[in-house]
């Protein structure tokens, strides 16, 4: 057994790949390791970076083991961050490697950062002085060490004059150590004035840093009523204990504006972690969370894998948010694992949201969470008038998507130079492209789905596997030219529908596809909420964190788009996404109106979004889950196998539910051909295991998939513990 002190002739070394175990290397002689050491070891012909592991060490012929090649300079994994990897691939079912892996995605932070060449004042003086040359030397009073570019920027001047000065004497080279990523947060730095339930809140939160042990806080506030204030104040008591904080967010578009509420409380930005961070900068923050030098991290879901050194509170920000699902290699929700970190690093976890999930409310109702109620908007701003829009008795006109109702309300925002927001969550032109002559319907050649018009670029685009190709003039099937039509809204179309209403109005669109990317994006944002724009038409990116300080007017365009699903989290989902684009609507205090274009006015979702009741859905929703034996009252799993071939997909889907075992508290579903049955090439079938809340799912998974047919040939397997998605 490998103990955290003594060093041995042979390590167990996790490598990260599809590894289900540690493989061991010999430890050269004078070579020192501990579990957690960051090593460099061959693996085949190739050179990896490994985390020397805890555990028993194989006993293999000694003659037989590769040694590791190096240990880098790097401060060693902690126990607490090792225990948790384990947890994940425990719990997901998947290769321990593959979730060390995400640990070790900057492989040049691994040994140190290189010290900088830098100048430094001697008690020489140059042989003549000059206006430049005095400003230099008053900047470089006080004795400290600077770079020869920051100098010159800071006195105004040339480096040719400061290399003039270096030549003469008058400054010395010495060696600075690397440049903090971010400065040092304070603590104190312009403390909120808060309303009374914010304090209540705030103290509830500070009591449980202080404490300095595990324990969760559903931090459940209306849209507009300070929540980002109240948390904030738990990062200022765990910053006071010398501990490092993390804070989540489920989308890159929102760092921006949240960095700069973080600035302004803490007088400092927090790191960054996501996925549009240059190389270089990553592999910077890597390093100094490990060394403790970044106090916080404000990052997407991945940041929950940094190494930290000492992480003493993590904050979940919107945390209903399905972003927070990973769906690739390794299938963990972000939320779900931050709780699991906390608990076994001993330190509180806050879950903020003003539409919480069902998961996190039935948690707080049951004691396992503590909950922190903010009923109203900040300064007392009045939440947005909400109503319904009957489509059937004020349909637009032809051709159209926008009812009369919408478009009177947005005439009189515009009248009273206030901003609408037009909400559509579909991205593109159109969802469909066909032919009028013989209905030739474009759709993937790789995918079951249909390509989506996007006008702007002029391109049809599958948004599963991103296929792209250019709209054609003529029909590709009967040849017949001008004759294809576009089937139903997308943001683009409601776009041109507005241009056409409202010529002279500034319209802006916002997806996720923008050309420009995030960048742009943000720019977007921030003219938006200068008051550059009178309609904003968007996607649900509009639909989390931001504040636009003139948006008087929201209009969701399909309310009823997310309910045509057979998703048991339709209901939800649609709750939680037109709460919170509704909640952009007067956020400041000024009047605002919220207006829901829907067939089905009647829908609970529906009249509960209006009446603003949100308890009486909460309750309906969960006592439907109760009853269906859903999460949280009962586990899912879904397996997705795909192939090459629809027989092989098949055939290997259908061994696995012939292998699955007798359980009472486990029954297999399928399997099915997925709604989307074809992504990239490869046919897909699923199975939907479905338990009681108590079942040992992960263990009925493993026997099904030992005690089932080997995977040969194109055949892959995915296990997704409590799924989000059922396509």
């Amino acid at each position: 057994m490998i103990e955290d002190s003594p060093f041995v002739a042979a390590a167990p070394v996790l490598v990260p790949m599809p590894a289900e175990r540690p493989y061991t290397y010999a430890v050269p002689a004078g070579m020192r390791v501990v579990p957690g050491s960051i090593v460099r070891v061959p693996l085949g012909p190739r050179q990896v970076a490994g985390i020397v592991w805890d555990g028993v060490v194989e006993k293999v012929d000694a003659k037989k083991l590769r040694p590791i090649e190096q240990v880098f300079d790097c401060p060693p994994i902690d126990r607490a961050m090792r225990r948790f990897v384990d947890w994940v691939a425990q719990y997901t079912l998947s290769p321990p490697g593959m979730v060390a892996r995400m640990l070790l995605r900057a492989p040049e932070a691994f040994d140190p950062e290189p010290w900088i060449e830098g100048l430094q004042r001697t008690f020489a003086r140059p042989d003549r002085m000059t206006e430049a040359r005095t400003r230099v030397l008053e900047t470089a009073e006080g004795g400290l060490a600077w770079t020869r570019s920051g100098l010159a920027h800071a006195a105004g001047v040339s480096s040719t004059v400061v290399d003039g000065l270096r030549a003469q004497g008058v400054f010395e080279t010495v060696m600075i150590p690397p440049r903090p990523v971010v400065a040092a947060p304070d603590p104190g730095y312009a403390q909120p004035s808060l309303m009374p339930d914010q304090s209540d809140a705030a103290e509830t939160l500070r009591a449980n840093v202080t404490t300095g042990t595990f324990g969760v806080t559903l931090l459940d506030g209306v849209t507009g009523s300070g929540k980002t204030e109240v948390y904030f104040e738990a990062v200022a008591a765990a910053l006071d204990r010398g501990k490092q904080v993390l804070i989540l967010l489920p989308e890159i578009a929102l760092t921006h504006a949240f960095l700069e509420r973080f600035q302004e409380r803490f007088g400092a930005k927090p790191a960054e972690w996501h996925s549009d961070l240059p190389p270089r900068m990553r592999e910077k923050v890597w390093r100094q969370v490990a060394e403790g030098g970044v106090r916080v991290v404000a990052g997407a879901r991945s940041a929950l894998f940094l190494p930290f050194r000492e992480l003493g509170l993590i904050v979940v920000d919107e945390e209903h948010d399905p972003a927070y699902k990973q769906e690739d290699r390794v299938f963990y929700n972000a939320r779900d694992m931050a709780v699991v970190r906390g608990h076994i690093g001993g330190f509180p976890v806050v879950l903020a949201s003003a539409t919480p999930s069902v998961e996190s409310r039935v948690n707080a109702s049951q004691g396992r969470y503590s909950r922190a109620v903010l009923s109203a908007r900040f300064a007392e701003a009045a939440l947005p008038d909400l109503q319904t829009v009957d489509m059937r008795r004020a349909p637009p006109a032809r051709g159209g998507f926008l009812s009369p109702v919408l478009l009177g309300h947005m005439r009189q925002t515009l009248e009273r130079k206030g901003q609408s927001l037009l909400f559509l969550n579909r991205r593109g032109y159109a969802p469909l492209t066909l032919c009028r002559v013989c209905g030739h319907r474009f759709g993937c050649p790789v995918c079951s789905a249909w390509l989506v018009e996007h006008r702007f670029r002029g391109q049809l685009v599958c948004h599963h596997c991103g296929h792209n190709e250019r709209r054609p003039e003529a029909c590709p099937e009967c040849g017949t030219l001008d004759h294809l039509v576009a089937c139903g809204p997308g943001v683009e179309r409601i776009a041109e529908e507005v241009v056409a209403h409202f010529p002279d109005a500034r319209t802006i669109v916002l997806s996720s596809d923008l050309m420009g990317g995030v960048r742009r994006l943000r720019l977007e944002l921030e003219a938006i909420a200068n008051g550059e724009a009178d309609i904003v038409i968007g996607t649900q990116l509009v639909a989390k964190g931001h504040n636009f300080p003139n948006m008087t007017l929201v209009g969701v365009v399909d309310a009823d788009l997310g309910l045509a699903n057979g998703d048991p989290r339709a209901a939800e989902r649609t709750f939680q996404l037109l709460s919170q684009v509704t909640g952009r609507a007067g956020r400041t205090g000024k009047k605002s109106l919220g207006l829901l274009q829907t067939f089905q006015p009647d829908h609970p979702v529906m009249r509960a979004i209006v009446s603003g009741d949100a308890e009486a859905f909460y309750e309906r929703e969960i006592a439907e889950r109760e009853r269906a034996g859903l999460p949280p009252f009962g586990r899912l799993a879904g397996v997705i196998v795909s192939a090459a071939t629809r027989a092989e997909a098949e055939g290997h889907a259908r061994g696995l539910r012939r292998a699955a075992p007798q359980a009472t508290d486990v029954f297999v579903l399928g399997p099915a051909e997925a709604p989307l049955s074809l992504i990239g090439g490869r046919h897909r079938f699923r199975l939907l295991i479905q338990g009681e809340r108590r079942a040992d799912m992960q263990g009925f998974i493993r026997t099904m998939l030992a005690e089932g047919p080997k995977i040969r040939g194109s055949v892959r397997v995915q296990v997704d513990i409590d799924p989000q998605s059922f396509l």
